[in-house]
C-alpha cells in the first residue's frame, strides 16, 4: 500500500461544545481511501427465535450479532465510526452504556442513544452502526 493509501480516523470533540462523557466522540472524521459498511439494526433474537429476558443478556446478544456482521466484512469493533442504539426504556441506559464499554473498551465512535417504541415488544434494544476500513 502506498503511503497515501491509508485511511485516517480522527475523533473530534469541539472545545466550545459539551464534552463527550461515556466512551464516545462528538464527531469522527475519516480521510483517505475508505470502504464503508452500513449495519442494519441488530436485534436481541437468536436465529431460532429465542429472546433473552434480561436486558444485559439482550444487549450482549445484539453486540454479538453486530460483531458477526463486522467480521463478515473483515472488520472489527475498532472500525466502528457511528453507533445508534434504540432503547425501549430509559431505565436501561446505564446497563446499556456499561455493556457498550465492555464490548468497545477504549474505542470511541460517534454515538446516539434514542428512547423509543421498538418493533417487537420483546426487544428491549436495537443497535445499528456504520464502520469504515481502509479500501
Amino acid at each position: 500500500m502506498a503511503s497515501g493509501d491509508t485511511m485516517n480516523r480522527r475523533a473530534i470533540n469541539a472545545t466550545d461544545g459539551p464534552p463527550a462523557i461515556g466512551g464516545y466522540a462528538q464527531a469522527v472524521e475519516l480521510s483517505g481511501p475508505v470502504r464503508t459498511l452500513y449495519i442494519s439494526g441488530q436485534i436481541p433474537e437468536t436465529a431460532s427465535g429465542h429472546v433473552p429476558d434480561a436486558f444485559d443478556d439482550q444487549a450482549r446478544l445484539v453486540w454479538q450479532q453486530l460483531i458477526a456482521q463486522l467480521h463478515a466484512a473483515q472488520m472489527t469493533t475498532a472500525h466502528l465510526v457511528k453507533v445508534t442504539t434504540f432503547l425501549a426504556s430509559r431505565e436501561h441506559a446505564d446497563i446499556n452504556g456499561a455493556v457498550r464499554r465492555e464490548v468497545l473498551g477504549s474505542h470511541a465512535p460517534a454515538l446516539t442513544v434514542i428512547i423509543c417504541d421498538i418493533y417487537d415488544p420483546r426487544w428491549l434494544l436495537e443497535i445499528e452502526a456504520i464502520a469504515a476500513a481502509p479500501a
